[in-house]
């Protein structure tokens, strides 16, 4: 996926301004696709400069309000279509995990802690959001529980991973 994808994805549904993708993504498409000020406004100057979003609206302090145009909206569509998911993403943590054995066991076991305390307090935010929403009517709302709901499912098994882990780290022979 690309910010640029996740940009049109947004402004498909309807009018944003720069400041309220920000907003969404911090609450909702940041879980799976982080993306900061620094990077949504250069790539929405680039939306706007190939056709793929309109501005539709002029707001204090210089705001703007775009819109995903017939173009844009195709090309997510297409992109949603036409295209195999990006799935050699990297991933710190578990690089990490292959090097544990470098570590002495009270550090991996430590290491493998603090793992599975930022993950509860990743669940425990993502049943916060599940429990402050109303049950998901429009397909929009249904596709973003399904979102969620795969990030609490994947969230509950690394957590039960960490543990098994952990216990697995303190049977180690000693080196």
């Amino acid at each position: 996926m690309s910010l640029r994808h996740a940009l049109l994805g947004m402004l498909a549904e309807g009018p944003y301004t720069g400041w309220g993708l920000l907003k969404h993504f911090e609450g909702s498409l940041g879980y799976a696709w982080p993306a900061l000020h620094s990077q949504i406004y250069p790539e929405l100057a680039r939306l706007r400069e190939t056709g793929l979003i309109e501005q539709v609206g002029e707001g204090p302090r210089g705001s703007k309000t775009y819109e995903a145009t017939a173009a844009g909206r195709e090309q997510v569509w297409r992109w949603l279509r036409e295209t195999e998911p990006d799935r050699g993403t990297r991933n710190d943590p578990l690089l990490r995990i292959f090097f544990l054995w470098l570590l002495d066991d009270e550090d991996a076991v430590a290491w493998l802690e603090r793992e599975e305390a930022y993950l509860t307090g990743l669940l425990a935010e993502l049943d916060a959001i599940v429990a402050a929403e109303p049950p998901p009517a429009s397909r929009r709302e249904r596709s973003f529980r399904l979102a969620l709901e795969l990030g609490r499912a994947t969230t509950r098994a690394r957590i039960e991973w960490a543990r098994a882990a952990r216990d697995d780290v303190r049977g180690w022979p000693a080196v």
